[in-house]
């Protein structure tokens, strides 16, 4: 069975947004999705969200861990702390820059690149017009990381307010892992590609 973690950023992902469209997916086709309201989503603490995730990852075993927003970052931070066991695969969506100086995301800001994500295989979608990363700091993000990156045109901050309740491609990324004749060799799939 398929086990997928989903990681919120900042205030929750509650639905319309995505990540709970995508989870009622997940949930019919018998897999399993963990779903959790981090610990005081509005004031988030760094050091309260890494427990409470390290605990989950220990305790659900996910294959395949999807993060939005703030829940990326959160990600980086276990990662640079190498103390989580490796995932089969990393979709991390929309993060913000490692530089936010956002008064009450303080404790997360600011960060360095981990040098692992602590998966086998991972991907970056970002947009080429989100307010709290730049289409510069994408590009830095993704070499530094190593990974391919899906740049979606005009997708904001790919949430809610930019139009990503019902997201089709986020759905075939998290099915193709199941499927035997799965062949990416680490190519990024365009959308214009799955929609």
């Amino acid at each position: 069975m398929l086990k997928v973690l989903m990681l919120h950023g900042w205030g929750g992902s509650d639905d319309p947004h995505w990540q709970a469209w995508l989870s009622g997916e997940i949930v019919k086709k018998y897999g399993a999705v963990n779903f959790p309201l981090l610990d005081n989503p509005h004031f988030p603490s760094k050091n309260r969200w890494m427990k409470q995730v390290k605990a989950l990852l220990s305790e659900f075993n996910p294959d395949i861990v999807i993060c939005h927003s703030l829940a990326n970052i959160l990600w980086f931070h276990l990662c640079n702390e190498g103390e989580i066991s490796p995932i089969k695969r990393l979709l991390l969506v929309a993060p913000p820059s490692l530089n936010c100086t956002l008064e009450t995301l303080k404790s997360f800001f600011p960060l360095e690149a981990p040098t692992t994500l602590f998966a086998k295989e991972a991907m970056l979608v970002t947009s080429d017009n989100d307010p709290y990363m730049s289409a510069d700091e994408a590009q830095l993000l993704q070499k530094s990381l190593a990974i391919p990156m899906n740049v979606i045109h005009n997708g904001g901050h790919i949430n809610t307010a930019s139009g990503y309740g019902e997201w089709p491609w986020a759905k075939e990324w998290v099915f193709e892992s199941l499927s035997s004749d799965f062949r990416n060799n680490g190519k990024p799939i365009s959308e214009s590609e799955s929609l």
